[in-house]
């Protein structure tokens, strides 16, 4: 919706019009998909000169190389971005999924079928690109969607929403607020808005748990960790833990401390510092650390530190417990990963790390809904309820129980002569 009223009236005709996107089947749902792929493959240009004044801008302001590297949207983003669109349409449709049919008794049969959840609102940080996985998610599931970009993208959000928009025409189902007073708007709307997603510092994700009387899903911090095993594969660690860090720092999926066995430290940890510092990566470690290589002295407040750069702490442990422990009391339960060869070690990492993704042996940069083949993603969610991990079309739906009976009374299944259930499972 390109909306000229104010804030209240646009959120509620994105009400209005997200019941008539619920009931679209998933070809024309599909359909909308499509036209959204061709608008961006053929205004290019229009979308790159917008980001170009959104990356002068942010130099000009002196925004930290890791904002830059998530507010760039080249032709390689662009390209991403449809293959995301290929890789959602492609997905099965979210809604109208019968979860379990179930004979309550002879004539009564009772149904738990998929829904969309309704109007999401989500904040998010300078990727534009997030903003087309975050709106062809909520279409693809049927939701109606609020948006709010990062103040550095302003300039690429407009021209993306007019592109879409072009595409689609009636669209009031999609809306991109442009202030934060429109935000603190939409916090208040919990009639009319069914869930928040913020994707930002921790500080903002918190304001808008604070502030509002809607459900908030997502994550506040990325800290990943991985621990190498005494019985790990040197070579395959090194491998996995330059790709964690060196792939994309600034993602909230890359690792910010490793945990490292004291009985292979002296032998691994030289060769561990030439490919990180061969990559350009600031590496503080730990006293022990100290003894064995020339590195910047951690201090215990680093561990809970997210760096989003080529920074990392490196940090010696004695045994596997101690490397679970020292997660436990750090992560901030987003994605960590053992390097070991002992699949029982394995086995007691993921059972006892208590995070929402647990990975053995590869790089923490998996922990992506596209990589995880969910199509897209509107973000990692750190909680336990709902949705966990990286969120994609299942986590926009919930359920209704839908149950269809021939004329039964609740007074026939009680008292002496009470008819029984039968309670048989159908699918």
């Amino acid at each position: 919706m390109l909306c000229a009223m104010d804030t209240i009236d646009c959120i509620k005709r994105v009400r209005k019009s997200a019941l008539t996107l619920s009931l679209m089947s998933d070809s024309q749902r599909n359909s909308l998909l499509e036209k959204i792929k061709k608008a961006l493959d053929e205004n290019r240009f229009e979308l790159k000169s917008a980001n170009e004044k959104d990356i002068n801008s942010a130099r000009e302001k002196g925004i930290s190389d890791a904002v830059l590297h998530r507010l760039v949207f080249d032709d390689q983003k662009i390209n991403s971005c449809l293959d995301s669109l290929s890789s959602v349409i492609k997905l099965e449709c979210p809604t109208g999924k019968k979860l379990a049919v179930r004979e309550l008794d002879e004539g009564l049969i009772l149904e738990k079928v998929s829904y969309p959840l309704g109007v999401i609102g989500m904040v998010f940080e300078a990727r534009p690109d997030a903003m087309v996985q975050i709106i062809s998610l909520a279409i693809k599931s049927g939701n109606g969607i609020i948006l709010k970009g990062g103040s550095e993208a302003a300039n690429t959000n407009k021209a993306l929403r007019s592109v879409i928009h072009s595409a689609l025409v009636d669209d009031d189902y999609i809306l991109l607020l442009e202030s934060h007073s429109d935000v603190d708007q939409m916090l208040k709307m919990e009639g009319d808005i069914d869930l928040i997603i913020p994707r930002g510092s921790n500080k903002f994700v918190k304001y808008c748990m604070d502030n509002t009387n809607i459900p908030v899903m997502g994550h506040a911090d990325g800290i990943c960790s991985i621990y190498v095993s005494d019985k790990a594969d040197l070579d395959l660690a090194i491998n996995v833990i330059v790709d964690s860090k060196i792939q994309y720092p600034a993602a909230c999926n890359a690792v910010e401390t490793l945990l490292i066995n004291e009985s292979i430290a002296p032998s691994f940890l030289p060769v561990l510092r030439d490919a990180l510092v061969s990559n350009g990566v600031k590496i503080h470690g730990d006293e022990e650390v100290c003894k064995y290589i020339d590195v910047i002295r951690a201090t215990d407040g680093e561990y809970d530190m997210e760096y989003l750069a080529l920074e990392l702490n490196i940090k010696i442990v004695k045994t596997l417990e101690e490397a679970i422990n020292h997660i436990a009391m750090h992560s901030s339960h987003h994605t960590d990963c053992i390097i070991s060869t002992d699949r029982e070690e394995q086995l007691t990492f993921f059972n006892c790390v208590d995070s929402a993704d647990v990975f053995a042996n590869c790089s923490t940069r998996f922990a992506d809904g596209f990589r995880f083949g969910l199509g897209a993603e509107v973000g990692i969610s750190t909680g336990k309820l709902h949705a966990r991990g990286p969120v994609g079309l299942e986590g926009l739906t919930t359920y209704k129980y839908q149950l269809t009976g021939t004329g039964q009374v609740v007074k026939d299944y009680t008292g002496a002569n009470a008819k029984h259930f039968t309670h048989r499972e159908l699918m």
